[in-house]
């Protein structure tokens, strides 16, 4: 996936950036802790566009988290942005 060029698109590497971060506890961990979510919410919440563009916010938040997600899936760092957008619009101050 070079682009998401649809909601379903940024919607399905979102879900995947949420298993990646649910793949090991050191990352999911900090996640929980900022959303103030449990394990068990987990599943309910990724339904919501809203919290996907959280997770592509989170991973996008670190640099090391971000360029080894975008390793494993093969998807350039400004497709993670890009998805993000798609999800919830762009950030205050920036222009799409």
């Amino acid at each position: 996936m070079a682009r998401p060029s649809s909601m379903e698109d940024a919607e399905t590497l979102a879900l995947r950036a949420l298993g990646f971060l649910a793949a090991e506890a050191e990352r999911l961990e900090p996640f929980l802790a900022t959303t103030g979510l449990g394990p068990a919410t987990l599943r309910a919440a990724a339904s919501d566009p809203g919290f996907l563009a959280a997770v592509l916010d989170h991973i996008s938040g670190s640099d090391s988290l971000l360029l080894e997600f975008a390793g494993n899936l093969g998807v350039s760092p400004e497709a993670v942005a890009q998805a993000r957008e798609r999800l919830s619009g762009p950030r205050p101050g920036e222009s799409s």
